[in-house]
């Protein structure tokens, strides 16, 4: 088996790594004058299992079209030299969000990802928490994985149950898209901490960019830790305006989680709301 990680700086690389006990196998990122690059293994991959690690979120050095085109030529590199079975590990998945469409003309970018993904031939393509796994799986022709992040939370509600207040627990969504995800974690938790746990959602819309919802909350969050999932932290205007509403609502306190992390723009002002 061989593990190739094509971020250099991936702490999830490191810890899979060390948890399989199998050493991150090297590759070559060379850049040309004109920007241009080449990937190659330099370890012959003919005959194994190639298992490849690569994140799709932008930074402020590389773009997810930047780290899309890596990906993508570094498995037809692997396939061109014999690899026997090519698994893609995608944390974060580029354009998941684009999924359907809301406007005339709009793409459905989520299929077009996963068209050029398939047609560099993996044999399975692995995503931590897509935005909707329903249209992930719809949208891809290979075998798929979606993994759900809520387990990687259970050390932080191990810590709230264990207070001695003993507020009652309830999950929210911050707006409708994000309900099934939430409604999974709630009966996980019913299951694991034998009590009931609140269910709520919050209302939100948004057209052109723009978001717009009113303070409408649909549930019972009244004296309740509120433990409030969503997939992903970009701006955090999400997160912000969901606490707040939940607050309004009588929540005793909200947490806000999430699997991906993006915090751009004024996110950092966002997430010191004190509501969250």
């Amino acid at each position: 088996m061989l593990i190739f990680s094509l971020d250099p700086q991936c702490t999830i690389a490191t810890a899979l790594s060390s948890a399989l006990e199998e050493p991150l196998a090297r590759h070559e990122d060379r850049t040309f004058e004109d920007g241009e690059h080449k990937w190659r293994p330099l370890v012959d991959p003919r005959g194994e299992d190639v298992f490849v690690l690569a994140s799709l979120h932008g930074g402020p050095h590389e773009s997810p079209h930047d780290k899309l085109c890596r990906l993508l030529m570094f498995v037809a590199t692997l396939r061109d030299h014999g690899a026997a079975h090519v698994g893609i590990v995608v944390p974060y998945l580029a354009y998941a969000r684009k999924d359907r469409r809301t406007k005339p003309f709009d793409p459905l970018a989520l299929r077009y990802v996963a068209q050029l993904i398939e047609a560099m031939g993996p044999d399975a393509v692995l995503v931590l928490e897509p935005h909707d796994v329903a249209a992930f799986e719809s949208a891809f022709r290979c075998p798929t994985q979606a993994l759900q992040a809520h387990p990687a939370f259970d050390h932080v509600i191990d810590e709230l149950v264990a207070r001695p207040d003993g507020a009652p627990l309830a999950v929210a969504s911050p707006d409708p898209g994000g309900v099934k995800r939430v409604q999974l974690w709630r009966e996980s938790l019913e299951s694991r901490l034998a009590r009931p746990v609140g269910f709520a959602m919050v209302d939100k819309r948004r057209s052109a960019g723009i978001v717009s919802s009113r303070s409408l909350v649909a549930g019972e969050v009244d004296g309740a830790t509120v433990l409030l999932l969503d997939d992903l932290i970009a701006s955090g205007e999400t997160m912000q305006r969901a606490a707040a509403a939940l607050w309004a609502a009588g929540a005793r306190e909200v947490i806000a989680f999430a699997a991906h992390g993006l915090f751009v723009g004024a996110a950092a002002q966002a997430l010191a709301d004190p509501a969250i």
